[in-house]
């Protein structure tokens, strides 16, 4: 897999420097925005670190571009399949708990699309978003239990729940079986001090 990281590591640096430079924002700015340390920034455009999700997560939020976008090696044709198994594994939790990012895209604002494997008595916490990030989530195994600002909702299989994201949230399996779950989520463009979009 070394070769893998490897080039994420290097798509995020050179995409980094090329989405900081578009929204015209020095190291301190972003870092400030960003709330991701100077001497971070540094080291991810230097190839030097492969970042936590976290973090590349508050990074690509601060720049208004789906993560994706900037773990992207090549922009591609208009169609893009990801075959079975191909997401790119964000988070991973205990026994087999696990989200992937399938797609993204930024060309009306970031959009991205994941899947969530939550086993039972697993879960994760999410920070809240920028204002007017939107989550969509259609589970399809087992039954999800969302808590939002301390309110709790439960979604069975085949539902779908959608919320306004810029609040903290959850995403249990307080279950005993595993749960599944599709999830698009819609941020809102981010307009940089260059004007550009």
């Amino acid at each position: 897999m070394v070769s893998d990281l490897e080039q994420l590591t290097q798509a995020l640096a050179r995409n980094l420097k090329r989405w900081r430079g578009e929204r015209g924002f020095t190291l301190d700015a972003l870092a400030a925005r960003a709330g991701v340390s100077r001497g971070m920034i540094i080291q991810i455009e230097q190839a030097r670190t492969n970042p936590s999700v976290g973090t590349t997560v508050k990074l690509a939020d601060a720049l208004g571009v789906s993560i994706t976008t900037l773990l992207d090696h090549e922009r591609g044709p208009q169609v893009r399949v990801v075959p079975p198994g191909q997401g790119v594994r964000m988070w991973t939790g205990g026994a087999g708990s696990e989200a992937h990012m399938l797609l993204g895209d930024d060309r009306r604002g970031p959009v991205e699309m994941w899947t969530y494997r939550l086993e039972a008595g697993d879960g994760t916490a999410s920070d809240p978003h920028p204002a007017g990030t939107f989550e969509m989530l259609h589970v399809t195994a087992g039954e999800l239990t969302l808590v939002i600002s301390e309110e709790r909702h439960t979604v069975p299989a085949g539902g779908a729940v959608s919320f306004e994201a810029n609040v903290p949230h959850a995403y249990r399996n307080e279950g005993a079986v595993p749960m599944e779950m599709t999830m698009a989520v819609s941020i809102p463009p981010v307009h940089g001090v260059n004007g550009h979009h």
